[in-house]
Protein backbone atom coordinates (compact mmCIF):
# COMPACT_ATOMS: atom_id res chain seq x y z
CA UNK A 1 0.00 0.00 0.00
CA UNK A 2 3.01 2.77 0.97
CA UNK A 3 4.43 2.14 -2.26
CA UNK A 4 1.28 3.62 -4.32
CA UNK A 5 1.45 6.58 -1.80
CA UNK A 6 4.55 7.33 -2.78
CA UNK A 7 3.94 7.05 -6.41
CA UNK A 8 0.79 9.88 -5.74
CA UNK A 9 0.84 13.52 -6.81
CA UNK A 10 -0.48 16.45 -5.80
CA UNK A 11 -2.38 16.92 -8.69
CA UNK A 12 -4.67 13.63 -8.26
CA UNK A 13 -5.60 15.01 -4.64
CA UNK A 14 -5.21 18.88 -4.67
CA UNK A 15 -8.36 20.45 -4.83
CA UNK A 16 -9.18 22.90 -7.47
CA UNK A 17 -10.35 25.93 -8.49
CA UNK A 18 -8.98 27.67 -5.77
CA UNK A 19 -10.85 30.22 -3.85
CA UNK A 20 -8.89 33.42 -4.15
CA UNK A 21 -9.71 37.47 -3.01
CA UNK A 22 -8.08 40.46 -4.00
CA UNK A 23 -5.70 42.14 -1.65
CA UNK A 24 -7.98 44.96 -0.35
CA UNK A 25 -10.71 42.59 0.88
CA UNK A 26 -11.96 43.58 4.43
CA UNK A 27 -11.09 40.84 6.72
CA UNK A 28 -14.71 40.61 7.94
CA UNK A 29 -15.43 39.69 3.74
CA UNK A 30 -12.33 37.10 4.12
CA UNK A 31 -13.90 35.22 7.35
CA UNK A 32 -17.07 35.41 5.70
CA UNK A 33 -16.23 33.86 2.76
CA UNK A 34 -14.55 31.12 4.46
CA UNK A 35 -17.32 30.33 6.34
CA UNK A 36 -19.87 30.29 3.06
CA UNK A 37 -17.20 28.07 1.27
CA UNK A 38 -16.21 25.92 4.28
CA UNK A 39 -12.67 26.55 3.81
CA UNK A 40 -9.63 27.86 6.44
CA UNK A 41 -7.50 29.29 3.89
CA UNK A 42 -7.58 31.91 1.10
CA UNK A 43 -5.21 32.77 -1.47
CA UNK A 44 -4.93 36.56 -2.16
CA UNK A 45 -4.57 37.42 -5.50
CA UNK A 46 -4.04 40.42 -7.64
CA UNK A 47 -4.61 39.49 -10.93
CA UNK A 48 -2.93 36.50 -11.91
CA UNK A 49 0.31 36.89 -9.17
CA UNK A 50 -0.15 35.28 -5.93
CA UNK A 51 0.85 37.60 -2.93
CA UNK A 52 0.07 35.58 0.05
CA UNK A 53 -2.36 33.45 2.28
CA UNK A 54 -4.73 34.31 4.73
CA UNK A 55 -6.06 31.68 7.01
CA UNK A 56 -8.68 31.53 9.99
CA UNK A 57 -6.26 32.01 12.10
CA UNK A 58 -4.65 35.16 10.95
CA UNK A 59 -7.94 36.52 10.96
CA UNK A 60 -8.03 35.61 14.54
CA UNK A 61 -4.85 37.21 16.05
CA UNK A 62 -6.13 40.47 14.10
CA UNK A 63 -9.40 40.79 15.78
CA UNK A 64 -9.23 42.80 19.31
CA UNK A 65 -9.46 41.24 22.59
CA UNK A 66 -12.63 40.43 24.14
CA UNK A 67 -11.07 42.10 27.02
CA UNK A 68 -11.19 45.44 25.10
CA UNK A 69 -13.06 48.24 26.09
CA UNK A 70 -14.57 49.31 22.91
CA UNK A 71 -18.20 49.28 21.67
CA UNK A 72 -19.39 46.67 19.39
CA UNK A 73 -19.86 49.39 16.43
CA UNK A 74 -15.75 50.64 17.11
CA UNK A 75 -14.83 47.19 16.56
CA UNK A 76 -17.46 46.76 13.50
CA UNK A 77 -15.39 49.92 12.03
CA UNK A 78 -11.97 48.94 12.79
CA UNK A 79 -12.71 45.82 11.42
CA UNK A 80 -13.98 47.49 8.20
CA UNK A 81 -11.32 49.00 7.44
CA UNK A 82 -8.61 46.17 8.24
CA UNK A 83 -8.17 44.32 4.67
CA UNK A 84 -6.43 41.22 3.79
CA UNK A 85 -3.06 42.54 3.05
CA UNK A 86 -2.52 44.07 6.10
CA UNK A 87 -2.49 39.83 8.09
CA UNK A 88 -1.94 37.78 4.97
CA UNK A 89 1.22 35.83 5.17
CA UNK A 90 3.53 36.82 2.53
CA UNK A 91 6.14 34.80 2.55
CA UNK A 92 4.26 31.17 1.60
CA UNK A 93 5.77 28.26 0.82
CA UNK A 94 4.54 26.15 -2.48
CA UNK A 95 4.15 23.11 -3.98
CA UNK A 96 4.24 21.68 -7.74
CA UNK A 97 1.34 19.75 -9.34
CA UNK A 98 4.01 16.86 -10.10
CA UNK A 99 5.38 16.84 -6.37
CA UNK A 100 5.16 13.79 -4.64
CA UNK A 101 2.43 13.48 -1.70
CA UNK A 102 4.57 12.29 0.98
CA UNK A 103 7.38 14.88 0.32
CA UNK A 104 4.13 17.68 0.43
CA UNK A 105 3.18 15.59 3.65
CA UNK A 106 6.36 15.94 5.06
CA UNK A 107 6.60 19.53 4.32
CA UNK A 108 3.56 20.50 5.74
CA UNK A 109 4.67 18.52 9.41
CA UNK A 110 8.17 19.66 9.05
CA UNK A 111 6.49 23.72 8.73
CA UNK A 112 3.51 22.97 11.32
CA UNK A 113 1.25 24.14 8.50
CA UNK A 114 -1.98 22.72 7.48
CA UNK A 115 -2.10 23.93 3.26
CA UNK A 116 0.07 24.74 0.85
CA UNK A 117 -0.78 26.26 -2.73
CA UNK A 118 0.10 24.60 -6.16
CA UNK A 119 1.97 26.50 -8.60
CA UNK A 120 2.74 25.21 -12.34
CA UNK A 121 5.83 25.70 -13.75
CA UNK A 122 4.65 29.66 -14.87
CA UNK A 123 3.70 30.27 -11.47
CA UNK A 124 0.27 30.21 -11.62
CA UNK A 125 -2.11 29.33 -8.76
CA UNK A 126 -3.31 25.71 -10.32
CA UNK A 127 -4.81 24.29 -6.92
CA UNK A 128 -4.53 23.74 -2.81
CA UNK A 129 -3.21 20.59 -1.43
CA UNK A 130 -4.37 20.41 2.63
CA UNK A 131 -4.32 17.75 5.50
CA UNK A 132 -7.44 17.25 4.18
CA UNK A 133 -6.96 16.37 0.92
CA UNK A 134 -3.77 14.28 2.33
CA UNK A 135 -6.45 12.24 4.58
CA UNK A 136 -9.08 12.04 2.10
CA UNK A 137 -6.08 10.43 -0.25
CA UNK A 138 -5.10 8.03 2.37
CA UNK A 139 -8.72 6.42 3.38
CA UNK A 140 -9.20 6.20 -0.22
CA UNK A 141 -5.92 4.40 -0.27
CA UNK A 142 -6.70 2.08 2.81
CA UNK A 143 -10.28 1.79 1.61
CA UNK A 144 -8.78 -0.07 -2.21
CA UNK A 145 -6.66 -2.37 0.26
CA UNK A 146 -9.66 -3.69 2.35
CA UNK A 147 -10.91 -7.14 0.91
Amino acid sequence: MFGEINNLTVQAWMTKPVITIPPNTPINAAHHLMEEKRVRRLVVMAGDEMLGLITKGDIREAKPSDATTLSIWELNYLLAQLTVDKVMTRAVLTVHPEDPISKVAQIMLDHKISGLPVLDDDQHVVGIITESDIFRMLIANLEKQTP
